[in-house]
């Protein structure tokens, strides 16, 4: 099994990109990533504020895959996430939702050992490792790594981790695949701008599906997470929403009026993160109404 080393990376997601990897539909190969400062905070001593690091969440690719096609959907198996021993959380006035609450610039390093973070000397987290970003290249432009979108992207969604799946839109032939801003553990809304911020190596299986999605979507064991990005909640909320909608009245014959009673009846909206560029929400619709969206 091939490794795709983090040294190739990208800093937004673009067609214009040349590909710094290829693979095949079918193969199960592993992706090193770097955190999302690029390796670059390894102590506390080192404060955000007076660092040089004028990127963020570098992302491993891009990945070419072969006989995918614009039009198409991809489907990413997350086999496995191997993290790093180190994970990073920084804080600085004025981050996040509380930043003017935030009086002291410090850097927190944790161990990540056994399963286990370190916290202080009396917490210990479970470690919940989950990809960032992920994405493909986007319809037109160059979107910034730092941002989520219809393309994937920084959607910080803590659902998109080991033993589920990631289907992504392709707008162009070979997807242009890259990946990186793992973290060990995040809640939803990743509600100071940081979750444990870690590098790591994360094994999966490509494919692919002959039909186009309009959005990034997520399958556990249990639903479809349809993942939406907008400006604000509101808009990301009625994205997803009318996309689901729509997705009722296809696959199961209903009206408008009753696909929309369904939504309401059955569907939960979460968010994913409210501190990038855009929010990021999930439609989550369970698989004892829709077995198969596709």
């Amino acid at each position: 099994m091939k490794t795709l080393q983090k040294g190739k990376s990208i800093l937004s997601f673009s067609s214009r990109h040349q590909p710094a990897y290829t693979v095949d539909l079918g193969e199960t190969f592993s992706v090193e990533t770097f955190d999302c400062y690029g390796g670059a905070i390894t102590s506390a001593e080192q404060l955000r504020p007076n660092m040089q690091i004028d990127y963020i969440n570098p992302a491993t690719g891009p990945i070419f895959i072969n006989n995918l096609k614009s039009g198409e959907t991809l489907v990413v198996d997350i086999e496995d996430i191997q993290l790093d021993k180190k994970g990073v959380m920084v804080l600085y006035p004025g981050m996040g939702p509380l930043g003017e609450l935030v009086k002291e610039t410090d850097t927190r390093i944790f161990d990540v050992n056994n399963g286990k973070i370190s916290f202080n000397d009396a917490i210990e987290l479970p470690i919940k490792p989950m990809i960032g970003v992920i994405g493909t290249a986007p319809l037109e432009g160059d979107v910034l790594c730092e941002s989520p979108g219809d393309h994937g992207g920084n959607m910080d969604t803590k659902y998109i981790t080991t033993g589920n799946k990631v289907y992504l839109p392709v707008f162009h032939d070979g997807g242009m695949l890259a990946l990186g801003d793992l973290h060990a553990t995040m809640g939803d809304g990743e509600l100071n701008g940081s979750g444990v911020e870690i590098g790591g190596k994360v094994t999966m299986t490509l494919s692919k599906i002959h039909e186009a999605i309009p959005m990034p979507i997520v399958e556990t064991e249990e639903s479809f997470m349809y993942i939406s990005s907008a400006e604000n909640l509101e808009q990301a909320s009625r994205k997803g929403m009318e996309a689901v909608v729509h997705l009722f009245e296809k696959k199961l014959a209903l009206s408008f009026n009753d696909a929309y009673r369904l939504l309401s009846a059955v569907c939960d909206l979460q968010i994913s993160q409210i501190v990038n560029p855009l929010v990021t929400v999930r439609i989550v619709i369970p698989k004892t109404v829709l077995s198969n969206i596709f």
